[in-house]
């Protein structure tokens, strides 16, 4: 073997890890959010989970990057524990597809069909589809395009280290290496070695593969190598559970058990049976496909005995990280889901629709005050309110860093509609308080509004608590016709507002009401009028992000003003229904006040 065959080998080397790098990415990003639908799925259903990870691996081929995700889940509070040892298990089979991909590149035979599934015939052809994809301006085709590209990288890298590694099968030196390798406890110390430090037990099977082209290595000696790679590859686990909470923790360590315990087994097993029946085929030079099929087979068998005793492992996870006197807390919004962008958004969705809730639930509360008073409950809404501010902190920074990586166009309008609303939410949060000051001072004062207009405040509070509901439930569902019905509801508010402050002057002129009370009566208005505000700023956003257009003012102009369009046309007929639904006590609507 020559300097030259070194380098190529490198080369390949470099190629074959790069391929698998971006092609695992582009299938991720085309992914998208479907990952988080697919997880969401989870039951305690052991064998549910599994199906669950197996696919995931399958689409993003990485094991490594699901289990990172699950330590993510569980340090989320996503995911239980129990959970997630189902999608480990089943994240260690779906890894092996990609085995199976890279052996086709150690076909054998000169028909027309074998010939067509060689990588050297049709890696160069998807190469050539991938770049013209890839100029294209559609998102879609550009990720196909980087995904064709990937696979074509990979496998030339492939086919380069195989080429480069042939001259190998006459150095004694190397047929003596993997002689040694028969030994199974060396053997499974160099699988997990080299795994460990690449990361990657799809590209440590690759090398292993590419390397069954001299035809020097025997089933004997590669299967300890493929056990230890399987051990191996729990390190991006047990390295990303670092600064986790226990129950995080204790899910890369399953994740480590399970590979152990399995590894054991069926070594164990294998070598057992290997002594009373002699299996002939353990000295047999060893081809990429058989690769392939050991891989399978270990993951299978491992899964098939240990997935009923998953509440086993999770015991042994809780006995070597026990539970500690102190209550932790879970950890809002994890790093860890960032490798995965696609999860981070549905995740960082996830938790402003949390904290959309709690600002709808903290006015609601605080309305609740105005009419009978609660030491209890105001310290809740207090309490709601710090919860609101703890999660805008975090979203803006977690945002942040989320829209630096690399997004597909849908995960990175969620992102803009995220930045856009949360300061809203946050708002409405703080409109709360303020409720909750008026309806104290209320209390302190001893002031009752007239019965008019604690009447007329009920027609406002009713709508108010309705356009807060749609517009939660609009940025929820992402439901864009959900949202498109807040705008008319929020000028029925400001309808409504001008309304009842025009017939409370009205009632100052006759003397039936004192200066004092619309002082308090003017700041609930204000509140409630500016909390609409904010919902309004959300549903637009919503609807604007979704039409990449950002010119709120001219938005809102044609939607008033431009009576020829079908969007105006829609808005003025809800806004005379939402009139007619919020009527005052006497009948007439806000409008005509």
């Amino acid at each position: 073997m020559t300097i030259f065959n070194v380098f190529s080998l490198l080369g390949g080397l470099a190629l074959f890890l790069f391929g698998m790098d971006i092609m695992g990415k582009a299938l991720e990003k085309q992914a998208g959010g479907q990952l988080q639908k697919i997880l969401s799925k989870l039951t305690d259903n052991p064998l549910k989970g599994f199906f669950l990870g197996l696919c995931v691996t399958a689409v993003i081929q990485s094991s490594s990057a699901t289990t990172v995700m699950v330590v993510g889940f569980v340090n989320s509070g996503i995911m239980e524990l129990h959970q997630a040892i189902g999608v480990i298990m089943g994240s260690n089979v779906g890894t092996t597809v990609t085995s199976w991909i890279l052996s086709l590149s150690g076909l054998q035979g000169d028909s027309l069909f074998i010939q067509l599934l060689k990588p050297t015939s049709f890696s160069p052809v998807l190469a050539f589809i991938g770049i013209l994809l890839y100029m294209c301006k559609s998102e879609k085709k550009k990720g196909v395009g980087t995904i064709l590209i990937g696979f074509a990288v990979l496998m030339t890298g492939m086919t380069t280290m195989s080429n480069a590694v042939l001259p190998l099968q006459n150095e004694a030196w190397f047929t003596s290496l993997f002689t040694r390798f028969s030994n199974p406890l060396l053997g499974v110390l160099v699988g997990a070695l080299v795994t460990g430090i690449i990361q990657s037990s799809s590209a440590s099977v690759g090398i292993l593969q590419a390397l069954s082209a001299t035809g020097v290595i025997t089933y004997g000696s590669a299967i300890p190598i493929i056990m230890g790679q399987n051990i191996g590859t729990c390190v991006t686990a047990l390295l990303s559970s670092v600064g986790a909470n226990k129950n995080a923790r204790r899910a890369a360590m399953v994740h480590l058990y399970f590979n152990i315990i399995g590894v054991t087994i069926f070594l164990f097993g294998f070598y057992g049976l290997n002594a009373v029946c002699h299996f002939a085929f353990v000295n047999t030079t060893i081809e990429a496909w058989g690769i392939a099929i050991v891989h399978s087979v270990f993951n299978i068998l491992a899964t098939v005995i240990l997935l009923p005793f998953a509440t086993g492992l999770e015991k042994l996870a809780i006995l070597t990280i026990p539970d500690s006197p102190e209550k932790e807390e879970f950890a809002l919004l994890d790093d860890r889901l960032l490798n995965t962008p696609a999860m981070a958004v549905e995740r960082a969705r996830a938790a402003t629709a949390e904290m959309a809730e709690l600002a709808r639930v903290g006015v609601v509360q605080a309305m609740s005050l105005t009419h009978e008073w609660s030491d209890e409950l105001a310290q809740k809404v207090r309490d709601e309110e710090c919860r609101v501010d703890r999660y805008e902190d975090a979203l803006g920074t977690y945002l942040v860093k989320l829209s630096s990586r690399e997004l597909n166009h849908a995960d990175s309008q969620s992102v803009n509609t995220l930045l856009h609303t949360i300061s809203d939410f946050e708002r409405i949060s703080d409109h709360s308080v303020n409720l909750l000051e008026s309806a104290e001072e209320m209390h302190q004062k001893e002031i009752h509004f007239s019965k008019d207009a604690q009447e007329e405040l009920q027609v406002l509070e009713d709508a108010v608590q309705d356009t807060l509901s749609r517009t939660t439930d609009a940025f929820r569902k992402s439901d864009l016709h959900l949202a498109s019905k807040v705008e008319p509801l929020e000028a029925v508010v400001n309808e409504l507002v001008r309304a009842i402050k025009a017939r409370h002057v009205a009632r100052l002129q006759a003397g039936s009401c004192s200066i004092e009370y619309g002082f308090v009566l003017d700041d609930l208005l204000t509140n409630y009028e500016r909390v609409c505000d904010h919902c309004s700023n959300v549903a637009v956003a919503q609807i604007e992000v979704a039409q990449d257009s950002f010119d709120t003012h001219a938005y809102l102009n044609d939607l008033r003003h431009g009576n020829d369009t079908k969007e105006s046309e829609e808005f003025h007929r809800r806004l005379g229904r939402y009139r007619e639904r919020y009527l005052f006590p006497d009948g007439q609507t806000a409008e005509e006040n």
